[in-house]
């Protein structure tokens, strides 16, 4: 039988790839940051959200989204004037806002399953609304990080240099700031706010491994995460597993397999005699906004 034929799995399906699309194309820029478990920290503060919607009857995806924000550009407000280490301002949003969740669901009248959906993920009770607000956003956040990239690398290379070529660095900042909580929110749905940094961390981790240039690891890491996304959903339909888990599973053991190819195609170039040196492409900050 087709599991597919439901509506509730075509509903889980096309919300899993856009997030599988959406989450590496942001997530590159949190790597080169160096600032790949952020999403946790976001995630955590998203869970505030989902409370305070469940408690006062709103949209939970909404709610979040608003929560989200607030605590991703408090975060980048903190990290920015330097006034405390942003390691202590995102350990402050990652209990508090799992501490504030808590406490606002067990106010509501939802049942602990309702946090669990959050924690977890639960693909397969996407709503048609949730849907919508998933292609939405989803959408917005891969154009805007498509069509940003040359400022974005910039500023994630090397802000100094960014500032000096004239970029708005503040704002971009921010942007990616606004993204990453706008990105963690609706990837709740997919994978629970315990495993969002991994399908926004582990494609771009992977696509390392055998791509060379900006540009090339960002379609690597998008491809990944599509892979990862649509297989773990059909894993979860077929083997009655999670979905959530399912697809990090699989991201994690793509990044197993590409590592253990590199390691392997490393080792045969060792033994067969030096290669030829390859030509570094070009950094995409030298584009420069004028």
């Amino acid at each position: 039988m087709d599991l597919f034929q439901y509506d509730f799995m075509l509903r889980a399906l096309v919300g899993a790839l856009v997030i599988g699309l959406a989450a590496p194309a942001l997530g590159i820029y949190l790597v080169q940051r160096r600032l790949a478990l952020i999403g946790d920290g976001i995630g955590h503060v998203a869970l505030t959200g989902v409370g305070a919607g469940l408690l006062l009857n709103r949209s939970p995806v909404l709610v979040a989204v608003v929560a989200a924000t607030l605590g991703a550009i408090v975060i980048e407000l903190v990290r920015s004037r330097g006034r405390t280490s942003g390691d202590l301002a995102l350990a402050l949003l990652f209990y508090g806002g799992i501490a504030g969740g808590v406490m606002l669901v067990g106010l509501s009248d939802a049942s602990s399953g309702s946090l669990n959906a959050y924690l977890f993920g639960s693909l397969t009770t996407t709503s048609p609304a949730d849907l919508v607000t998933i292609l939405v956003l989803g959408v917005a956040i891969l154009v805007t990080m498509l069509a940003l990239r040359p400022a974005l690398f910039a500023v994630c290379h090397d802000e100094e240099y960014a500032r000096v070529s004239g970029l708005p660095v503040r704002a971009l900042n921010l942007l990616l700031a606004v993204g990453t909580a706008v990105t963690v929110t609706i990837a709740m749905r997919a994978v629970g706010v315990l495993l969002i940094s991994a399908l926004m961390v582990v494609p771009v981790a992977t696509a390392q491994q055998v791509t060379r240039g900006f540009r090339a690891t960002m379609g690597a890491a998008m491809a990944l995460g599509l892979f990862a996304a649509g297989a773990g959903v059909w894993v979860a339909a077929t083997a009655d597993t999670a979905p959530g888990a399912s697809v990090v599973l699989l991201a994690i053991g793509s990044f197993l397999v590409v590592a253990l190819l590199a390691a392997g195609r490393r080792a045969l170039r060792r033994r067969t005699g030096p290669a030829a040196v390859p030509v570094a492409e070009p950094p995409e900050h030298e584009v420069v906004l004028r």
